[in-house]
């Protein structure tokens, strides 16, 4: 189901707590459990939790497309004064409202920037492997499904 009633919301701030409680209902369905901190302060939006890992994710979403581009979307991923700085968060969660496309991007990723593009049909593009990468929230970057490494270790032993 698109979001396009998110799309009529003209107001950012606005358009931004609507993603926020649509990060929520998401996570929740996805077996993390969310907690949103006291103030504005801190330089993430939702503490999440899983089998007792807790992880700082901070929410931004986008529909604006990347000039001169079809397929792409131009997403801030900057604070009030700039980059965010080395350890603010684990994890952003960027929303693209029409494509109603998640992405769990490990903050590592994307130190020093003040936004990024992403293309919600492109299988190769850079930030693909973090679409709709809800796992990392429930593992913190440990993949759930590891059969490629059994395979490659079962070809290794054929030889």
């Amino acid at each position: 189901m698109k979001n396009r009633r998110l799309l009529r919301i003209k107001h950012a701030k606005r358009r931004g707590e609507c993603v926020e409680l649509c990060f929520m209902a998401r996570a929740a369905q996805e077996g993390v459990r969310v907690t949103k901190p006291y103030g504005e302060t801190a330089h993430y939006d939702f503490a999440v939790e899983h089998d007792g890992e807790f992880f700082r994710v901070q929410v931004k979403s986008t529909m604006f497309r990347e000039p001169g581009s079809k397929d792409g979307y131009s997403c801030m991923t900057r604070g009030a004064r700039g980059p965010y700085k080395r350890d603010a968060f684990d994890f952003l969660a960027a929303y693209v409202i029409p494509e109603d496309v998640w992405y769990i991007i490990p903050g590592e990723k994307l130190l020093g920037q003040t936004a990024m593009t992403v293309y919600p049909k492109a299988e190769s593009s850079k930030y693909a492997p973090y679409k709709e990468a809800w796992n990392l929230l429930r593992h913190g970057g440990v993949v759930d499904d590891i059969r490629a490494c059994a395979e490659e270790w079962a070809i290794n032993l054929s030889r």
